[in-house]
């Protein structure tokens, strides 16, 4: 299972629907892939039983406040 957790600075709430993953060099949108296996709200996003192939892996995670400020955050990791 993978689990991110969103987290806000100021008085405002995460956006949802703005959630988008972009996945590799060439930034290729998964977005709709991996909500298809997900379970998202304002709180996080978790993905049970994720399958990943073997090797490393870069994403490019964003979401939006209700204020329209856009977070990003790159992930990068290895699949033994």
């Amino acid at each position: 299972s993978i689990s991110l957790r969103f987290k806000t600075s100021d008085q405002v709430s995460v956006r949802p629907e703005s959630f988008k993953v972009l996945y590799g060099a060439f930034e290729l949108d998964i977005t709709s892939r991996l909500l298809a296996l997900a379970s998202i709200s304002a709180a996080g996003i978790t993905v049970k039983d994720a399958a990943l192939p073997s090797g490393s892996h870069r994403l490019i995670v964003k979401i939006a406040d209700s204020l329209d400020r856009e977070g990003v955050h790159v992930l990068r990791f290895t699949v033994n």
